[in-house]
């Protein structure tokens, strides 16, 4: 299952990131909403995943409040989910 988050963590960072940095600017900047509709599905589908599947390594790895929060909070945080391996470790 681990790896499983390790992979879903990679998906759901890419999709964040080009969903920040590609479709929202082209979205304003040629009022054209198309990639934004294309990758906003998918993002949300990996991040409930990214979500509901660290919820699960929470309680196998038996991590505490806080170490559970820091990796709720990389979720949202653009690059965020590319450096959890190091919670996985511990």
């Amino acid at each position: 299952m681990i790896l499983f988050f390790k992979i879903i963590s990679w998906f759901e960072g890419i999709s964040y990131l080009l969903l920040l940095f590609l479709a929202t600017p082209y979205k304003y900047f040629y009022h054209n909403d198309t990639y934004v509709k294309m990758l906003g599905m998918p993002h949300g589908i990996l991040f409930i995943l990214y979500v509901v599947l660290a919820y699960f390594i929470k309680q196998e790895l038996q991590w505490n409040k806080k170490t559970f929060i820091k990796v709720l909070v990389a979720s949202v945080l653009p690059l965020g989910t590319f450096f959890i391996g190091k919670y996985l470790k511990k």
